[in-house]
């Protein structure tokens, strides 16, 4: 089936978590309802935390494990996971400090399933990069430094 016969064919909520995965969002997607543009617009682990609700600083966390390379050869795509092995995780999100909007990305984890994800990031130029994971009210993080040798976001 070609791109276009299965984005025609498919419910819009599909296909708008296709295009998003595949880095392609639409420019309205910002407006749309329940759209958390505060938190896309965060400039450090702290301002992302607040966005998703934190009322304290995060804790850092042996419970939360932050996958990513030492070295990464092309900031285009940098292979990133988190896996939360703290009891009723419901979000994760991964942060990276230095790029021009630090939350790269956010997961919803449903209850009764494995606090585990994974994701290409674009990195501009050698960062921190966290997890952020949220239990109950409370938040805990992980943190890499990822060293970039070629820049993704515009380096």
């Amino acid at each position: 089936m070609e791109r276009r016969q299965f984005l025609a064919s498919s419910s819009g909520a599909t296909a708008l978590a296709l295009a998003g995965a595949a880095g392609i969002m639409p420019a309205h997607a910002q407006n749309a309802p329940g759209w958390n543009t505060a938190a896309f617009d965060t400039k450090s682990l702290a301002d992302a935390a607040k966005a998703l609700g934190a009322t304290g600083a995060p804790v850092e966390s042996k419970d939360l494990v932050l996958q990513a390379p030492e070295i990464a050869e092309n900031g285009n795509v940098v292979r990133v996971g988190a896996q939360s092995n703290l009891p009723n995780t419901t979000q994760i999100a991964l942060v990276v400090e230095k790029n021009p909007n630090a939350r790269a990305a956010v997961f919803d984890i449903p209850a009764g399933t494995d606090a585990n994800v994974s994701t290409n990031l674009k990195m501009g130029q050698s960062s921190n990069v966290y997890a952020l994971a949220k239990v109950g009210d409370k938040f805990f993080y992980a943190v890499k430094e990822v060293k970039v040798t070629l820049g993704g976001c515009g380096g």
